[in-house]
C-alpha cells in the first residue's frame, strides 16, 4: 500500500460522503457571515476528489510506484465516484436520467472492453477524449451540484452536460475501434497459425532409405 495505492483507496472513501451530502442536503453551515451550504461541501468533495485521479497516476508514474492493486482499484475508484456525483442528481431532479445512463454506461462498457482485452493479453491505452471526457464530467458535475441552490448556473450545467454526453458517445465509440482492431488481429493470427499448423501436420514426410 504506497501512496498512490493510498490516495485512490482515499477517492473511494469520498465517494459514500459525497452521496450523503448529496441526497441529505446537508450541512449547512454559517461561519462569520460565510455561508457553506450543502452544494458548496458536494462540490469540495467532488474537486478533492478528482484532484487525487490527477494525483495518484503522476505520483505513481514519477515514483515508478505502478502495482497491480493500483490498475485495478483505480478505474473501479473513477467509476464509483462519478456515480456517486450524477445518480444523485437524478433524485434532486437536477438531471434527467437518460443523460446519466449513457454516461455511466459509457464507463462500465469501456471497463467490460478492458478486461476482454487483458484476458487476451492486449492493454487498450487511455485516449486524449477519455481525459477530455473526465475533466468535462467533474466540471458538469460541480456546476449541476451549485444549481441545487444557484439556478443562474443551470445553463453553464446544462451546456457542460451535453458536453460530457457527446464525449461519452465518441470516447466509447473510440474506444470499441481499438478493441475491435486489437482483437480481430489477434483472432486472425492465431486463425493463421492454427491453419499452419494442420498444414505442416499433413504435410507428407520425407522418409530416409538406404
Amino acid at each position: 500500500m504506497n501512496l498512490p495505492n493510498s490516495l485512490t483507496v482515499l477517492r473511494i472513501f469520498f465517494v459514500p460522503l459525497l452521496v450523503v451530502v448529496l441526497l441529505t442536503r446537508q450541512p449547512n453551515w454559517d461561519f462569520w457571515g460565510l455561508q457553506f451550504r450543502f452544494e458548496v461541501w458536494g462540490v469540495l468533495i467532488l474537486l478533492v476528489a478528482a484532484a487525487t485521479d490527477a494525483a495518484d497516476g503522476y505520483i505513481a508514474r514519477r515514483r515508478h510506484e505502478i502495482t497491480t492493486l493500483g490498475i485495478l482499484l483505480d478505474p473501479v475508484a473513477d467509476k464509483l465516484l462519478i456515480s456517486a456525483a450524477f445518480i444523485p442528481l437524478v433524485q434532486m431532479h437536477l438531471v434527467q436520467a437518460w443523460m446519466v445512463v449513457i454516461i455511466i454506461g459509457r464507463e462500465f462498457i469501456v471497463m467490460g472492453l478492458r478486461e476482454i482485452a487483458s484476458v487476451e493479453g492486449l492493454v487498450i491505452p487511455a485516449t486524449a477524449l477519455g481525459k477530455t471526457k473526465m475533466i468535462l464530467q467533474v466540471l458538469a458535475g460541480c456546476a449541476v451540484i451549485l444549481t441545487a441552490n444557484h439556478p443562474a448556473l443551470k445553463t453553464l450545467g446544462v451546456t457542460l452536460l451535453w458536453l460530457v454526453v457527446l464525449s461519452a458517445v465518441l470516447s466509447a465509440i473510440h474506444y470499441f475501434q481499438m478493441f475491435w482492431s486489437q482483437i480481430n488481429f489477434r483472432v486472425q493470427e492465431r486463425h493463421r497459425r492454427s491453419v499452419m499448423a494442420v498444414e505442416a501436420k499433413d504435410k507428407p514426410q520425407d522418409v530416409l532409405t538406404r
